[in-house]
């Protein structure tokens, strides 16, 4: 029997939290696949394709509620992708769902072709994505897909922050007319959105308000963005926190105001450092002539470590203490900074 997978929060990060008054939820998967039967009992058309991962996407109990709308196609994911989007061609709102590391390269040409490219609405739903296989390496890291989708047209790309942000994705994605990519890991969430929040694919939601750093934020890394603000605000700087949930197409007005309107900005990804949130957001600030002093945090091009999702984003920074020492950082960059303390 395997040892259980260390906290992602250290007990200081966790006492933050309870100061937030922020309640942990559960994995962004399981909410997922319970949000996916649910809509899949009141609409038949709602159909789930598989590559023998029912089991490691919590959806045992889609295929025994309705094992008509689950197709099981097997280790095959280009068979996977080009089933679903022959599914979404004949009116079906199909789901993919398969583990992100082999689903965005072994059915690559796949998803580019049958669905982007064929404008099909197939949802292509990314588990266990970033380092969430951790232990298991880089065969199982998925830390290239965001980079390698942003740059196909005609697809959206939303790595949803919490359990509100995801049953608000997978909604909008069974509604979705045209291709969306899904992303997801496997660890449980804090709960960070007031009930009156409101979700729209592309339009980034501040959870925080600054104008000292901004972090700039996307999937499991939202909520150390957030606890590392709360952590520098007892040090005096105020920051502004946003959930970047969708990453194309980007919210540039978000961006924008954060550049310009804050000392510093640093973005905050489980993705590698090249092609994903921070290089957009980066592109976005360069391209509008906003010169403002700026971090990408993400895996670094080396060979990742092996271990937990905790352990790899502890080595790499992805924490609240790791985000708060690097905003330090890069506001001691500033023109306008101020020494705090």
């Amino acid at each position: 029997m395997s040892a259980p997978a260390p906290s992602m929060f250290s007990p200081a990060a966790q006492a933050m939290a309870e100061k937030l008054g922020l309640q942990k939820g559960r994995a962004n998967l399981e909410e997922f696949a319970e949000t996916l039967l649910t809509l899949a009992k009141e609409d038949r058309d709602v159909v789930v394709v598989t590559s023998d991962s029912r089991g490691s996407g919590k959806l045992v109990p889609f295929g025994q509620a309705l094992p008509d709308q689950l197709v099981e196609v097997g280790i095959a994911e280009q068979n996977l992708v080009g089933i679903s989007a022959g599914l979404a061609a004949a009116g079906k709102k199909a789901f993919a769902v398969s583990p992100g590391c082999f689903l965005t390269s072994r059915a690559l040409e796949q998803i580019k072709n049958d669905v982007c490219y064929s404008d099909v609405p197939a949802k292509i739903i990314s588990i266990s994505a970033g380092v969430s296989y951790g232990a298991l390496g880089s065969t199982h890291h998925s830390l290239h897909d965001l980079a390698a989708l942003r740059a196909i047209n005609n697809v959206t790309i939303v790595v949803p922050a919490d359990n509100f942000e995801t049953r608000e994705a997978i909604r909008a994605a069974a509604r979705a007319e045209h291709p969306m990519f899904v992303r997801f890991g496997k660890a449980a969430m804090y709960d960070l959105h007031a009930p009156q929040t409101k979700f729209e694919v592309g339009r980034a939601i501040t959870l925080r308000d600054g104008d000292d750093v901004a972090f700039l934020a996307t999937g499991e890394t939202v909520i150390h963005s957030l606890l590392a603000a709360a952590q520098l605000a007892e040090a005096g700087l105020d920051c502004r926190v946003i959930s970047m949930h969708t990453v194309k197409p980007l919210d540039t007005e978000a961006v924008l105001r954060a550049g310009r309107e804050c000392r510093a900005v640093v973005t905050a990804e489980e993705h590698s450092v090249h092609g994903g949130l921070g290089e957009a957001c980066a592109a976005v600030l360069m391209q509008a002539g906003v010169a403002v002093p700026m971090r990408i945090v993400g895996i670094p091009d080396e060979d990742t470590v092996t271990g937990a999702q905790a352990d790899i984003f502890r080595h790499y920074g992805i924490t609240m203490e790791g985000l708060a020492k690097t905003a330090q950082e890069v506001l001691s960059q500033s023109p306008h900074h101020s020494p705090v303390g």
